[in-house]
């Protein structure tokens, strides 16, 4: 009895370990073959001589973007020119300026008074330089002219000084004269710069060449 209990003890031992002898051969197999180095793919020829080599193709131009309105990318800046010589300055002889027209100048001075109180009216004659009593008024013209042609509005002006100088009466020395006017007259308006007399009233009427005997009394 005690023989076949151990025959089947080894029997059974002999069965468990089959397993594990048969896993190790397989184990074995696989090894040599994880190991083997993976092989490297061969090198390309060199291309036989007496023919060209492959020419690599030419790389195509990167279109830019469009705009997100569609108007193409604007182009680039050209690079920055460089200063310019500066050109030495020609002399050129100066422009003279036109000369302005003269003013017609006039030897004298046609003047009308008023007499406010008697409402006497009279035009005289002053020449420049000359005084010319009209009254108690002496009249001196320093000036008379017209407007060059190149001046906006035409006229006739005269730079006068106006005294007032009463009469003497008699046994009675003159009383002491004072100058009521003096600044320019123009003909075409009369208002613009008038006498400014309590009595009297006068104007300019218009300027003359030549002159003849002064209508307005003298004394």
């Amino acid at each position: 009895m005690s023989f076949k209990r151990r025959s089947l003890q080894g029997a059974a031992i002999l069965v468990a370990a089959v397993p594990f002898a048969v896993g190790a051969a397989w184990a074995l197999q696989a090894a040599p073959q994880q190991a083997r180095p993976a092989q490297q793919a061969p090198a390309a020829a060199p291309p036989p001589t007496g023919q060209p080599a492959p020419v690599a193709p030419t790389p195509k131009p990167v279109q830019q973007p469009a705009l997100s309105n569609g108007a193409p990318p604007p182009e680039p800046a050209p690079p920055p020119a460089a200063d310019p010589v500066p050109a030495k300055p020609v002399a050129t002889a100066p422009v003279k300026p036109a000369e302005p027209a003269k003013r017609g100048r006039y030897g004298v001075a046609i003047i009308q008074a008023l007499d406010k109180v008697t409402t006497e009216t009279m035009r005289f004659e002053v020449p420049v330089g000359q005084p010319i009593r009209y009254k108690t008024l002496v009249f001196t013209a320093r000036a008379c002219e017209v407007t060059a042609a190149d001046e906006l509005a035409p006229d006739q002006i005269a730079y006068l000084t106006i005294d007032t100088q009463p009469k003497a009466l008699p046994g009675r020395a003159a009383p002491a004269g004072r100058q009521v006017f003096k600044g320019w007259m123009y003909a075409s308006s009369p208002g613009l710069n008038p006498l400014e007399h309590p009595v009297y009233d006068a104007w300019l009427i218009a300027c003359k060449t030549s002159a003849p005997v002064a209508a307005g009394p003298s004394k």
